[in-house]
Formats: C-alpha cells, sequence, structure tokens
C-alpha cells in the first residue's frame, strides 16, 4: 500500500469553489475523450473533484490516486481508484489526463514515460499545469512543486515519449499578472478564497477570451495533448 501522503488535501478543498474554472478543465478534458464508451484514467485524481463529473456522462473512468486517505474519498464516490498505475495494464487504456500533477514528480520524464506505456496505440493523454518558472511562489512551495512548465518544456517531454503532439496552449493570460501579483504580496503560500471566488466568477471569463489572442505566447497554466503513435 501507497505511504504517499499530499500537503495540499485542504487546498483541492478551496479549490472545489472555483466553478467556472474547473467547469473549463472539465470541458478542455472532455474535449480530447474519444467516445463515451473509453476507458479513461485520471491520474493524481485527488478527492475526485473532475472524475466525479466526468462519470457521469463517461462511466469507464478509473482514479489513481497515491495519497491513501484521497484514496478512500474517491471510494466513498462509488469510482474504482488504485494508488499505483502499475496495475494498470500497458496498452490497455484509450485516453489518460493529470491536472497540476506532473509538477509534483521530481522525475517527470520517466513518469510520462510510464502514463504512455498503458495507452493502446493512437490513445491519447492531455497534462494541464502551471505555466512559467518566473510564477513560483511560496504557493508553490508549500504544495511541493518542483517546478513550472512552458510550452517546449512538455513538448520535449512528448516527443522523447513517442506522442503525436495534438495541441499545446497557454491558458488564464490575466491570471498569469494577477499570480506574478500574488507572488510579490503573499508569502506565506496561503490561498484567500474570498478573493479566489470573485477571480473566478469575474476575471476567469474574460481572461477565457483574452487567450483567444494569447495563448500562444503566456498564461498562467499550458496544457499539452498528445497521442501515443503505433
Amino acid at each position: 500500500m501507497s505511504d504517499f501522503q499530499y500537503t495540499g488535501t485542504d487546498t483541492l478543498e478551496i479549490m472545489e469553489e472555483a466553478k467556472n474554472y474547473n467547469a473549463f478543465l472539465e470541458r478542455l478534458v472532455l474535449k480530447y475523450v474519444p467516445n463515451k464508451e473509453a476507458l479513461i484514467l485520471d491520474i493524481g485524481a485527488g478527492i475526485g473533484t473532475f472524475a466525479k463529473k466526468i462519470s457521469l456522462t463517461h462511466p469507464n473512468i478509473h482514479c489513481i490516486e497515491p495519497d491513501v486517505m484521497q484514496s478512500q474519498q474517491i471510494k466513498k464516490l462509488n469510482l474504482p481508484v488504485d494508488t499505483t498505475i502499475e496495475n494498470i495494464k500497458n496498452n490497455s487504456v484509450d485516453f489518460i489526463y493529470a491536472l497540476n500533477v506532473l509538477e509534483h514528480i521530481k522525475d517527470d520524464q520517466d513518469t510520462v514515460k510510464t502514463w504512455a506505456e498503458k495507452l493502446k496505440p493512437g490513445g491519447r493523454i492531455f497534462i494541464y499545469v502551471p505555466a512559467f518558472q518566473i510564477l513560483y511562489s511560496a504557493f508553490d512551495k508549500s504544495v511541493e512543486h518542483y517546478r513550472r512548465y512552458n510550452k517546449a518544456m512538455l513538448v520535449d517531454i512528448f516527443k522523447k515519449n513517442n506522442l503525436q503532439i495534438e495541441e499545446a496552449k497557454y491558458v488564464d493570460s490575466i491570471g498569469f499578472f494577477v499570480a506574478l501579483m500574488y507572488k510579490w504580496i503573499y508569502k506565506n503560500g496561503k490561498i484567500n478564497v474570498k478573493s479566489l471566488i470573485i477571480y473566478d466568477r469575474f476575471l476567469f471569463p474574460v481572461s477565457r477570451l483574452c487567450d483567444i489572442l494569447f495563448h500562444k505566447l503566456f498564461g498562467k497554466n499550458v496544457y499539452i495533448v498528445g497521442k501515443k503513435m503505433s
């Protein structure tokens, strides 16, 4: 059994208040799922925030969550969960997604290699992570982020793992500047719930519109989608 314990569980619970942000991520993930029968892996599923929503329309979803306490919460949602990906057969999965997970892993290259091995030929993988090391703050440190990414870093990882890149974009362009301000002002790494809700309700929708112009240049986050080559 895994003895891993994630230090940011309270952050996951707070982030459930980010309704617009979470809805955006859910839509983004579903955009790349091939069909309703697809076997989906949610890697680093946390407390099941996204898996429970996606399972409503795509029931063949399996969670991977190494934190035992969090995996127990997922079980209470009646979703299948493992604490390790080793129990998943190679070449068996249609779609993998990992939302704000890879930055927690020291050896990201080998980790993506392992994930890709689980995909069927032609299967897709979607990775969403924090962007730009200049934004690395006390919050990143408090939740044990090893790094933040840019598009080139993700593209390099995918190419080294025989993953054909289908899309790579920055998102939340206004959030880039908000995160920079947060880094300078808040040194304790805590999330202000009221500020989070205000940003989510009022600024995030505007930020998504701005992404139409700036998704190639910058954003608070970056995502990449790739297909496993035959």
